[in-house]
């Protein structure tokens, strides 16, 4: 194993990126050695609050591309700018951590999958629950059976998600959010597949998807903003608010998974998993290894009940990142992985105008 550290940029320096770069600091094996964003003063003032003195910040991003000893490029920019970002990126030779969603559309998919598969170069989507203490807790306990054959799974993103937001303009309109599923519910597709899936590293595949969309606040000039708890009026969103899918996989269990924009209500994350010899829901277990079990034991854990973005276990993720690149491991969030879950939203927009089940994959392998 090298002891040169890995150069990362940081791409974007909204919300999310100020977590990126102190997860790479942080890390002994890499360096954050450039920032990068559409406006200098804000790559500067990431950096500043990150305590990073000597360090190049770019208004660029071709040319901090070229900034010498970048190895990793981490996107933390608008959805929108994802595919554009990531193509660079990977023809440049980077490897790459991608901010969820990765892309708006399954073209922009097939496009970086293309590009990651002709360069070589290794990514992590940020589907960073992976990586909560609870949700690597329940992960292991469905690998050792705790549950026995997992046979449903029940997974829900509830978030009042409204212009307290930083990035509520660009995620409210459906030419740059596309929809409730893809700005924030594909958390709760990925947590569904990850928990679905029995091995302890492994995602479940889909296979089908039927859903519905349905909620108040499309087109409504309101919106409650559940840290103030009050109604105000503000720029409507422009899709559904709600959408609940069911999904077949191809291990025999079922999904069912929903976003929901319109609760009136602070931010949760429930889950169920449904097994033929034990249930969890939550932090809460009922399993055949506890004989004479007479109430749910409870996991003293870290829960997912926070939309605060340093609540979120970022550090564990990008160690495991790195830890991919030292050992030359693929890891199991990559690009091929992510479009899994990413086709689960494109599918339910496609079962929307047609009315009928969706056969995946929608990409060609």
């Amino acid at each position: 194993m090298s002891d040169k550290k890995l150069g990362v940029l940081v791409h974007g320096a909204g919300w999310v990126s100020g977590q990126h770069v102190t997860a790479f600091k942080n890390n002994p094996h890499t360096d954050v050695v450039a920032i990068s964003s559409r406006k200098l003063a804000s790559a500067q003032a990431r950096a500043e609050e990150a305590g990073l003195d000597d360090i190049s910040l770019y208004d660029d991003y071709e040319a901090a591309l070229k900034h010498d000893g970048v190895d990793l490029v981490s996107v933390c920019t608008p959805q929108q700018l994802h595919c554009e970002n990531v193509l660079a990126a990977a023809a440049a030779g980077k490897h790459l951590v991608i901010e969820k969603p990765v892309g708006n559309s399954l073209d922009e998919l097939r496009q970086m999958r293309d590009a990651v598969r002709e360069t070589g170069v290794k990514t992590l989507v940020s589907f960073v629950l992976r990586w909560n203490p609870l949700f690597q807790t329940i992960k292991a306990m469905v690998a050792d059976d705790t549950v026995g054959n997992v046979y449903f799974v029940e997974t829900d993103y509830e978030h009042d998600i409204a212009s307290w937001w930083t990035g509520f303009e660009d995620a409210r309109k459906a030419s740059t959010g596309v929809s409730a599923f893809l700005t924030g519910g594909c958390h709760a597709i990925d947590a569904m597949r990850w928990f679905a899936g029995q091995g302890e590293f492994e995602a479940a595949r889909p296979v089908e998807v039927f859903a519905y969309s349905g909620g108040w606040r499309k087109g409504v000039a309101r919106e409650f903003n559940y840290l103030t708890n009050e109604f105000r009026e503000a720029p409507p969103l422009e899709y559904d608010g709600l959408e609940v899918a069911l999904v077949k996989f191809d291990n025999g269990a079922l999904g069912k998974v929903s976003v929901n924009f319109d609760c009136v209500m602070p931010y949760t994350f429930p889950l169920e998993i449904f097994g033929d010899k034990g249930t969890i829901r939550d932090n809460k277990v009922w399993s055949h290894k506890f004989p004479g079990q007479k109430d749910w034991v409870e996991v003293p854990s870290i829960l997912p009940d926070s939309a605060e973005v340093s609540h979120h276990p970022f550090q564990a993720q990008m160690d495991h990142f790195v830890e991919c690149l030292l050992t030359d491991q693929e890891s199991h969030c990559n690009l091929e992985d992510a479009i899994q879950t990413h086709e689960i939203v494109f599918a339910a927009q496609q079962c929307y105008e047609t009315g009928g089940p969706v056969k995946l994959p929608l990409l060609r392998p």
